[in-house]
C-alpha cells in the first residue's frame, strides 16, 4: 500500500522543511521493520519548490495470518477471501494508520527538535492515496475529510476497466489538498480516519483504544459533524467503549463552548457552590500520608503490595526520588487496569523502567521481594482471613524484610461517624475484619518485636477526640542487625 505526502514552497519557507518535520532526510531511502511488514521511506521528489515523501508498506500475508485470527485481527474484512490473497497488502487500512504513527510518530506529535518552530506552520499539503476502501462511498469521504479542511477527489475505482458494466468497486483513489494545515494535524486525520473508511482493524480494539481515539482526535473530533460515525467505526463498533468516547467527547465540546476546562464541566452537576472547598477523599489523604512516610524514612525502591489498580504506583512514579516501584497483586484484571492506569505501553523508556508489576500471592515467601528499601500494605490485612496473616506476616517481615513497612487499615470506632454505614457494618463487602485502634496495636507490636523492627503510629484522615482517625498506619522500621538477628 502506497501514501505520499506533498508540499510547495518558496526560497523563505522551502518546501525540503517537510524532511525535518518527518524526521527522514530527503536524500536517503530508509526501510523500518513494523509487525506485519516493512515500511519503506522515499523522496520521489525534493526541491526547494516542491518536495513529496512516500511512505510504501510491504505486508507479509503470512504474517498477517499468524498474528490475526478472523475479521479484526488480520483477517480479511470479506469472508469470500482466502486468508493468504486478499486486499490487505494493497488497500489502505489501520495497517497504513499504524504504520504513519510508528515511522512518523515525532510528526504527528508536532515535535521538530532540530527546527522547533516549523511544526506549529500552516502550509499547503497535498496527501495522495491510490487505493483507499471506503464502505460509504465517495460521498462519505468527502463528509469526514471536508470539515477538516481538505478540499476532496475521490475518484471511484471501477471493479474491471475491461467490463465498465460491472460498475465501480468500494475503493477509491483518494487525493486530499488543503492550502493551509499542520503537518501533524493531517497525520492525524488520516490515522483516524483510514480505518474509520476501512471499517476493519487488523487488531483487537481494546478500552484503551478510546484514550487514543480522544488524544489524536483533540482539536477536531469533537467539532466534527460526523462524529458519531467516526467513534464507533474506529472503535469497531464495540457499544461500550463507543458509548465512553461520545461522552468524554461531549464534554470537551461543552468545555471549548464554555471557555473552560473540561474537570469543571464535568464537576458541574455537584452540589457544592464555587466558594464551598471540597473535601479531601481518604484514599488522596492516605497515600499523600504514605508518601511522606516514605519520604521520612529515605526510601528508594518501593513495593506497593497489593497494589491493586496501581493508584499508589502512579503516585509515586511522579516522584523522582522513588527510583524503582514495584506493584504486586493476586488479581490479574486488577494488574490489567493498572496497567492501563499507568499506560506502561506508551510509556517512556527511562520512567517505564522505574516500575514494574507482577502478580504474587502475599500468604506464600517470594525471593522477588526482596531487598527493597521499603514496603507497603495499604487497605490489605483487613481483606484476608485472620488464622492467613501470620502467612502475610512472615512473607513480608520474616522473608522479604524491607528496612520500613507501612501498614494502613481502617479503624472500625471510627465507623459510627459514616452516616451511609449501616450500624454494625464493616466498611466494605469483602472486609473479613476491621480493628479498633487498641486491636490493631496490639498486632502491629506483637510483628515487630517478634521480627525485629520498631514500630510508631499515624493518624490518616480528621482525628476524632472520641473516636479517632478513620484509617490507622503503622510505621515499622527495621532495628540494628544485632537485634534484628536476636529477634
Amino acid at each position: 500500500m502506497f501514501l505520499t505526502i506533498t508540499t510547495t514552497g518558496t526560497p523563505e519557507r522551502p518546501a525540503t522543511d517537510l524532511g525535518y518535520l518527518l524526521h527522514k532526510h530527503p536524500d536517503k531511502a530508509q526501510a523500518f521493520s513494523t509487525s506485519y511488514g516493512t515500511a519503506h521511506v522515499l523522496y520521489p521528489e525534493a526541491e526547494t519548490g516542491r518536495c513529496t515523501a512516500a511512505l510504501l508498506l510491504e505486508v507479509d500475508a503470512v504474517a498477517l495470518v499468524r498474528r490475526g485470527k478472523g475479521k479484526g485481527r488480520g483477517g480479511a474484512p470479506d469472508a469470500a477471501l482466502a486468508q493468504y490473497v486478499n486486499d490487505r497488502p494493497y488497500a489502505a487500512s489501520s495497517l497504513l494508520a499504524v504504520a504513519l504513527s510508528s515511522v512518523f510518530s515525532s510528526a504527528m506529535k508536532g515535535v521538530c527538535n532540530a527546527r522547533p518552530e516549523l511544526p506549529g506552520q500552516a502550509r499547503p499539503l497535498r496527501v495522495e492515496v491510490p487505493a483507499l476502501p471506503a464502505r460509504g462511498g465517495p460521498d462519505l469521504v468527502r463528509k469526514l475529510f471536508e470539515p477538516l479542511g481538505w478540499t476532496v477527489t475521490a475518484a471511484p475505482v471501477p471493479l474491471d476497466t475491461e467490463f465498465p458494466d460491472w460498475g465501480d468497486s468500494r475503493y477509491v483513489s483518494l487525493v486530499l489538498e488543503a492550502d493551509a494545515l499542520t503537518l501533524a494535524e493531517a497525520l492525524r486525520h488520516l490515522y483516524v480516519l483510514l480505518p474509520v473508511l476501512d471499517d476493519a482493524k487488523h487488531y483487537w480494539v481494546a478500552p484503551d483504544e478510546v484514550d487514543k481515539l480522544l488524544r489524536v482526535g483533540e482539536g477536531w473530533l469533537p467539532g466534527h459533524p460526523e462524529q458519531r460515525l467516526i467513534t464507533s467505526r474506529y472503535l469497531s463498533r464495540r457499544w461500550s467503549l463507543t458509548r465512553q468516547a461520545t461522552e468524554r467527547l461531549e464534554l470537551v465540546r461543552l468545555a471549548e463552548t464554555d471557555d473552560s476546562e473540561v474537570e469543571e464541566i464535568d464537576n458541574a452537576v455537584e452540589a457544592e457552590t464555587e466558594t464551598e472547598e471540597k473535601p479531601t477523599p481518604l484514599a488522596v489523604q492516605r497515600r499523600e500520608a504514605i508518601v511522606t512516610a516514605l519520604r521520612q524514612s529515605g526510601a528508594a525502591r518501593v513495593l506497593d503490595l497489593g497494589c491493586g489498580q496501581g493508584q499508589l504506583v502512579q503516585t509515586l512514579l511522579k516522584d523522582p526520588a522513588f527510583t524503582e516501584i514495584v506493584g504486586v497483586d493476586v488479581s490479574m484484571r486488577a494488574l490489567t487496569i493498572a496497567s492501563r492506569r499507568l499506560k506502561l505501553d506508551r510509556m517512556g523508556e527511562r520512567q517505564a523502567s522505574r516500575v514494574q508489576l507482577f502478580q504474587g500471592s502475599l500468604a506464600y515467601t517470594d525471593v522477588r521481594l526482596k531487598g527493597y528499601d521499603a514496603a507497603v500494605l495499604s487497605e490489605v490485612i483487613e481483606h484476608l482471613d485472620l488464622p492467613r496473616l501470620p502467612a502475610l506476616e512472615y512473607a513480608v517481615f520474616g522473608s522479604a524484610r524491607p528496612r520500613t513497612v507501612l501498614v494502613t487499615t481502617p479503624n472500625v470506632e471510627y465507623n459510627v461517624r459514616w452516616e451511609s454505614l449501616p450500624a454494625g457494618h464493616v466498611r466494605h463487602g469483602d472486609h473479613r475484619f476491621e480493628w479498633t485502634r487498641a486491636e490493631f496495636r496490639a498486632w502491629a507490636e506483637a510483628v515487630a518485636e517478634r521480627h525485629g523492627y520498631g514500630v510508631g503510629f499515624v493518624a490518616v484522615g480528621p482525628d476524632d477526640p472520641e473516636v479517632g482517625p478513620p484509617t490507622q498506619m503503622a510505621v515499622f522500621t527495621m532495628t540494628s542487625p544485632k537485634e534484628a538477628k536476636a529477634a
